[in-house]
């Protein structure tokens, strides 16, 4: 299976043809890239993912690439990991916002065990 890597730092104008140029120009061969962009405002969020073409060594396109400038940023280039499978919430489970309110708190006569 060929190696995927992250690609942070980007700049805002780069697009998934100038990440592929950039990464071939570097003597590397290229699948595929993905710069991820902000679906709201349209604009890049400065990430990206390049799938490298079968044979490719991951060690040595990481040591070429990681710290490499591209309009005039120092991009930060990994071995791209599986998101993590879970929740997704910033929560825990079971913490505040989750399930039914407990203090059942009340006005000032909600107890008939005391005169006011």
């Amino acid at each position: 299976m060929a190696a995927r890597l992250f690609v942070g730092n980007l700049p805002r104008d780069v697009g998934d043809g100038a990440l592929a140029d950039f990464v071939v120009g570097a003597g590397f061969h290229v699948a595929t890239t993905t710069v991820i962009f902000d679906k709201a405002t349209g604009q890049s969020r400065g990430f990206g993912f390049v799938d490298l073409a079968e044979g490719e060594d991951l060690q040595r396109v990481l040591a070429s690439l990681n710290g490499q400038t591209l309009g005039g940023r120092k991009l930060t280039v990994s071995e791209a990991h599986a998101p993590a499978r879970g929740g997704g919430g910033s929560r825990p489970p079971g913490g505040p916002g989750r399930g039914p309110r407990r203090d059942y708190g009340g006005g000032r006569h909600d107890r008939g065990d005391r005169d006011y």
